[in-house]
C-alpha cells in the first residue's frame, strides 16, 4: 500500500483472536480490515472474533512481538500472524500426570 498511513510511524491496528485456536492471533491495519489476508488463512484460523483496537508505533511493548517487526508485516504481507506460544512436552506430561497431596 502507496498512502501515507503506511509509511508513518504509527498504525492503527485491528487484532483478531482465533476462534478455533487458543492464544493464536491476527493483526491488521484497521483501515483495511480482513481484506488483504489470503482466504486459505482465513480459512484454517476460523471466524475472527474482534480482540483489541489499538495504535502501534515501533517502539511499543508487546508481550509476543517487537511492534516494529508487526508493522513491517501488516505493511508488506497486509497482516501479522501471532502463533501459540510452544508448549513444552515435559510439563503437557505433568499435566497429565495424577498428583497426589502430600503432607
Amino acid at each position: 500500500m502507496s498512502d501515507d498511513r503506511m509509511r508513518g510511524d504509527k498504525l492503527l491496528c485491528q487484532v483478531f483472536k482465533s476462534p478455533r485456536k487458543e492464544e493464536m492471533y491476527l493483526y491488521v491495519d484497521k483501515r483495511d480490515g480482513l481484506s488483504r489476508v489470503p482466504e486459505p488463512l482465513l480459512e484454517r484460523f476460523g471466524k475472527p472474533l474482534p480482540a483489541m483496537t489499538l495504535i502501534l508505533t515501533g517502539d511499543k511493548r508487546l508481550g509476543r512481538a517487537q511492534a516494529a517487526d508487526v508493522m513491517a508485516a501488516i505493511r508488506d504481507k497486509g497482516f501479522y500472524l501471532q502463533m501459540p506460544p510452544a508448549r513444552e512436552e515435559y510439563l503437557l506430561d505433568l499435566y497429565r500426570t495424577p498428583t497426589e497431596a502430600r503432607y
